[in-house]
């Protein structure tokens, strides 16, 4: 089954005013993940959380990201922000004004695209239009027996969702046969978004080809990479992409010395703000257009601040 619709492949969404504060600049933009107070297995102290959300707009960061963990699996070790991404991020537009809102990344075949549709367009037009999507397949197996999904047509499931958005996004009550349903042109999704369509950035390989990546999403959302493996990423996504951006996610632990050496640690660093504002200007000038960073510790304003002032500013 398929999406019946004329509608091309080409994205529009690149006037959303998130987009536009990510990637409508010469320059890398960060952003941040939440939970920034750094509580990822409790849920996190809503106004705190607020509080610091504000404060990472005023000192420019560029965008807000929120997991999309629909249960805890305690052997992953994390659980996001514990809220679902939707009613959080429609909190998170109340309390911010300009900067982007992202999600990182919605679990596509674990929802159904209509209630996705209209999540997603409620927060975008909540938010004047700020919102970015992540848009993943997944990769917490006991969530798939749990909502009766056969991870194994995740791949073929992810293409029909994704065709699903951009149709009740871009066309008044549009005719629709797919695997979660069928419309026969006497219902539609309202509201629309601010723009055409969402942008939707697939993250990792989405078990998707690169190419099929740059035709159909608007970016590529990737995990830390070393050096050379991300130089060979670049080179495959200008391929296949054009001047679609690439943004990456970077797991960043500042050391007390701003000179430190760095280590290694999972999907990515602890270093001192020396290191890492010179291995960010090594991306930019690779072409990574932005990075999602972590900054989270005992003194959450305090290191986005610190990072703000020691890091993004020397970029």
């Amino acid at each position: 089954m398929g999406v019946r619709t004329g509608a091309a492949p080409v994205t529009d969404g690149h006037e959303n005013a998130g987009y536009r504060r990510l990637f409508d600049t010469d320059r890398l933009t960060f952003g941040a993940g939440f939970p920034l107070t750094g509580i990822g297995e409790s849920r996190p102290p809503v106004d705190d959380e607020m509080e610091l959300a504000a404060h990472a707009e005023s000192i420019g960061f560029d965008a807000l990201w929120a997991r999309d963990v629909p249960l805890y699996w305690p052997r992953f070790g994390d659980a996001g922000q514990t809220f679902d991404a939707w009613p959080w991020l429609g909190h998170v537009a109340a309390h911010t004004s300009e900067i982007a809102l992202g999600t990182a990344s919605v679990v596509l075949p674990l929802r159904h695209p209509l209630h996705v549709a209209k999540s997603a367009a409620s927060i975008d037009r909540l938010s004047d239009g700020r919102l970015v999507m992540g848009v993943a397949t997944g990769d917490r197996d006991p969530e798939f027996p749990a909502f009766d999904v056969d991870a194994e047509t995740r791949g073929e499931a992810f293409r029909e969702h994704v065709d699903v958005l951009r149709t009740v996004w871009r066309e008044e009550f549009p005719e629709i046969d797919s695997r979660w349903g069928s419309l026969e042109g006497d219902l539609d999704l309202v509201p629309k978004p601010t723009t055409e369509t969402i942008p939707l950035l697939p993250t990792g390989h989405a078990r998707q080809s690169v190419e099929w990546i740059g035709e159909h999403g608007d970016g590529w959302f990737f995990y830390h990479l070393p050096m050379d493996t991300l130089e060979s990423y670049l080179a495959d996504w200008r391929d296949a992409g054009g001047d679609k951006p690439y943004a990456m996610a970077v797991r960043t632990e500042l050391a007390d010395e701003p000179d430190a050496d760095p280590e290694p640690i999972h999907l990515g660093y602890r270093a001192g703000s020396e290191w890492f504002a010179e291995y960010f200007r090594e991306l930019e000038a690779l072409g990574v257009d932005h990075v999602l960073v972590s900054t989270a510790g005992d003194a959450p304003e305090r290191e986005l601040t610190q990072f703000a002032e020691d890091v993004i500013e020397q970029v």
